[in-house]
Order: C-alpha cells, then structure tokens, then sequence
C-alpha cells in the first residue's frame, strides 16, 4: 500500500506528497531516470525527455509546487487550469507512447525530488530561464537532489559573452534535428501517490474565471499551428487592431509558454507547409524575438524586480499613487482604449502585443507609476504570461534600459489608428456605445448637447481623464531626459551591459554611452549630436 505524509502548515489532510517506502525502489543493477516536468510540457522535441528514454526505466512527474498557488501565486485562476489542461495532455501523451501516464506529487520540489534519489532514481529536467525564486529552487535541487539540467531550448549557457554569435547559434538550433526518442527502447513507471489535479484544485480553490479560454495542451497547439499555416499570408494585417488580433493571429503564445510545442517544432512547421511570403517573414521573425527576451532572463534573473539600468530603480516611486493605480488595473483612466484593453485583458487574460506596449506606456509614461505593479498585475492575468518575455518588454517598454529611444503611446492616436469605428471600445466600454465614433478618441471633449442627445454624460457615465494627457507627457520627458545622459554612461559598465542583454551584444552597450552619455552631451554643447526630446517617438 501506498503510503502518504501530510505537509505541515498547509492545512489540508488533501497535501500529500509519496512517502520514500512509496516509491519504486530501483535495484543496484537497474538504471531509471525520473524526468521532472516543470515547463517543456511535451514528449517530443524534448532533450530531458529523450535523455531519460536512454535510460533503462524513466517515470516523468510533475511536482505541484505550493509557491505558485494560493493567494503568493502570481497566476490567475484561468491560467492554473490551462496549466492543468496541459498536465492532463501530456499525462495522455505519455500513457500512448508507453501506456504509462503523468506522476503527480505536492510540496516542495527539494523534499519531493529527495526522496526519488534516496531510492536510487536519477533526476533529469530542462533548464529554463527564470527568476530568483527559481534560480533558488534550482540551486537546492541540484546540490540536494543532485538533479542534471539538460540543455535543450536553443539558448546560450556555455559561454560567458552570450550574445556573441548568438543569431547563428539560434538559427542553426532552430533548423537542426529534433530531440527524439524510441518508446520501445524504455520502460515508463508511474505510480499512484494520491495526488491528482483533481485534489489540488479543491485544495487551492481553483475557480476559473475568464471567458473565451483555450484548451491546454499539445493536441489542440497542433490544430492551432495548422489553421494559421494555412492563413499565414493574412498575418501582416491582423497583428496591430485587438478586435483583429484575436482570430487573426496564431494563438500559440500560451501554448510555447507552457512548452506544449517548442518553438523549433513551429519553425519546422512553417517552413514546411506554410506559404512563402511577408507573413511568413514577420511570424519567424517573432519566434527569434521569442528567443531573444528568454535570453535575457537566462542572462540575469534580476529582469524580473529589479531596473536593468541602476540609474531608473525606483524612477517613478515617488509619484505612487494607489487611486491610479486602481483606476489603470480597472479600466477607469478616461482613456477609452486603455480602459477596453485593461477590461479585456481582466476578463479574457489576453490582449494583442500592440494594447499590452500602449497600456504599460500609459502606465508608466503617463500616470507615471511604479513598473513592477503594473508588470506584476499583466503576469497574473495573461493565460499566456512568460516571465521571460513579460517583464523584460515591460522594462523595455518603460526605458529602464537607457536606449536613447522611447516610445510613448498616444491612447488617442490609437483608437484612431486601432479602432476607427469604436468596435472594440463599444464591447468593453458600454457606457460609450452611444457615443458618436469621431468622439471616442477623446469622450472629454464630447460637446454638452451631443452628450445630452446620445445619453452619454462624461464625468457620470464615464470617467473624465485621470491625467491631463499633454501636462503628464511633458512633465514625463523632463524627468526622464534629466537622467538619461547619466543612463547611457551605466551601459559603459560590463555588468550593467551583459544584464541589458543587447542582440548587438557588449558593444551595442557601449556605442550608446559614447553617442549619449555625459561625455556625448558636453560636446552637444560645441555643436555635437547628442540627442534630444526630439528621440521620444509618439505612438
């Protein structure tokens, strides 16, 4: 009989993980691998996968790690259940190609994984790039658990000038064979130790929420790669406006969030049955950007809570203001396509990549709040929030870099550009579906007896803007400009560059503090070239 410890502290007599008697214990002339899923949730294209599958036994096991629930979790209730989708999935994938499916346990990976070694398995997973916790969970796991980290994912680890080579490095990865591995070759053990999606949904209250959700997993990531193959060359057009972002693009981005297919599998793919083409074009171009912010975060953990750039920690702390905050995360600025997107990202956990840059803009530029709330808030509600790719576009976004360029979005121009005939307003925004299309873009400065002809009263109905769009931006460029010389100079420092993680590499880093540092703007002044309010792009 099975037997299992409860977790202490956690309070629930459902918090089990496998005892050390429970395990199969292995003999002194048997080899088994135990293949630790954490993201990578897939049996093809999978290095740990198919370094196990040399062994003579492999049993794959997911460890549900109470770090990421409960009320600490920074993943909403939605994305936990994709998760669970996705577990189940790879559980059924598994159970086809060796009729064994998916180990579950709970608890602390240390405790979980130390009792597999304690009876003779070897532990093998993928790295991935993470953040501190993880970093530090990985640290304990490797000296405790003496578990091997395979490299598989076509990110640089082995040097210490990562960006050098690193297109070709990636370029060739992405075209090389496949990881592969002959289920025939090995015998997969599972075992039942009490612990199943089931029990830890009930035990952390897992309640979905947000509507219009995919179903997890590798099965459905396929069908979504095949019917974008098939439309691809009308990719170009549907990436930029949210009511044409939803359909018009892959949808595969929780997908290779969750490894349910790696990202070569979809290069692969695309190459092979798509139609030659700009659109083709732009989707590969993404997949490389994908690879490029993982990393980032591969490169320096500190992505995650911390300015790259010293001279931007703490920019905006002392402008916190929680009623803006508030108000951003809610929908209620004023700013009719900033509150659709925020609505729609609160209610679907997805926005198109266009909203997401706008409203952090918006966020940081303009209400002038402190990055990681916001940063923080994106990554609990997107179904497909990547910490790789989400907090390095937001610092990237914001300018806690110290490239000599920023962007600013313009909420008005986008509803303009993004939204000319209110569509998406009017479905997240209702309190403006009667308003006039050529007023949406700025509802304040609807005339009193327009308002009062379509029932709309700004002020009442909706909000009037929590910030003066024109005061906010300037006050903005002036603070910012104050210390941006100062920025450029940090990027001179070889600890400050190899974190910013340039795809130019160190000297990308330093071409800027020479053309924009304080050495830069002291020759301005001798009629040099240092450059101005006038690199704050509009958007």
């Amino acid at each position: 009989m099975i037997r299992l410890v409860h977790m202490p502290g956690l309070g629930s007599d459902d918090t089990l993980i496998p005892q050390g008697d429970a395990i199969p214990t292995l003999a002194d002339d048997e080899a088994g691998t135990v293949v630790w899923h954490r993201e990578h949730l897939r049996i093809r294209d999978q290095a740990a996968v198919a370094r196990a599958a040399s062994s003579e036994y492999m049993l794959p096991l997911f460890v549900f790690d109470p770090a990421f629930y409960g009320a600490e979790g920074l993943a909403c209730d939605s994305r936990v259940r994709f998760l669970h989708d996705c577990l189940t999935d790879l559980s059924d994938q598994y159970h086809t190609a060796t009729g064994r499916g998916l180990t579950y346990a709970h608890g602390d990976p240390v405790d979980v994984l130390g009792r597999f070694r304690e009876a003779g398995w070897d532990i093998v997973t993928m790295a991935v790039p993470t953040g501190r916790y993880g970093r530090q969970r990985d640290r304990r796991v490797r000296d405790q658990c003496d578990v091997t980290f395979i490299d598989g994912d076509g990110l640089v680890r082995d040097r210490v000038e990562t960006r050098e080579g690193w297109q070709d490095d990636v370029s060739a990865w992405f075209a090389a064979d496949q990881y592969d591995w002959d289920p025939g070759t090995v015998s997969s053990r599972s075992f039942d130790t009490g612990v199943d999606i089931g029990t830890i949904e009930d035990h952390y209250d897992i309640t979905p929420s947000k509507s219009a959700v995919p179903r997890g997993g590798t099965g459905p990531a396929h069908e979504r790669l095949s019917a974008f193959a098939e439309r691809l060359d009308d990719y170009p057009g549907n990436i930029s406006a949210p009511t044409d972002a939803r359909d018009g693009t892959s949808g595969l981005s929780p997908y290779l969030a969750f490894g349910c297919l790696s990202v070569r599998q979809v290069i692969q793919y695309i190459n092979e049955y798509a139609p030659d083409g700009r659109g083709k074009e732009m989707f590969i171009s993404r997949l490389f950007w994908n690879k490029h912010y993982e990393q980032k975060l591969e490169d320096w953990a500190g992505w995650l809570d911390t300015a790259v750039n010293p001279v931007f920690e703490g920019f905006n702390a002392e402008q916190y203001d929680p009623d803006l905050v508030a108000a951003w995360k809610h929908g209620r600025t004023g700013f009719p396509m900033v509150d659709a997107s925020m609505r729609c990202l609160k209610e679907m956990g997805w926005l198109n990549f266009r909203m997401r840059a706008m409203c952090a803009s918006v966020y940081y530029h303009l209400l002038q709040q402190p990055w990681r709330i916001g940063a923080d808030w994106f990554y609990h509600h997107l179904i497909d929030a990547s910490a790789a790719i989400n907090y390095t576009q937001w610092q990237s976004q914001c300018g806690l870099i110290g490239k000599p360029a920023l962007r600013l979005y313009n909420p008005r121009k986008q509803v303009r550009d993004q939204d000319p005939d209110g569509e998406f307003i009017r479905r997240w925004v209702p309190e403006l579906e009667a308003l006039p299309d050529e007023y949406l873009d700025r509802p304040e400065g609807t005339p009193v007896h327009v308002q009062a002809s379509c029932g709309v009263d700004i002020g009442e109905d909706y909000p009037r803007p929590v910030v003066d769009y024109d005061v906010a931006r300037q006050a903005f460029r002036r603070r910012y400009e104050a210390v941006r010389a100062d920025a450029a100079d940090a990027l001179s420092d070889s600890t400050i560059a190899r974190r910013a993680s340039f795809s130019g590499g160190r000297e990308a880093a330093a071409r800027i503090a020479a053309e924009h540092g304080t050495d830069a703007s002291t020759g301005a002044e001798d009629g040099g070239t240092q450059t101005s309010l006038g690199s704050f792009s509009d958007e």
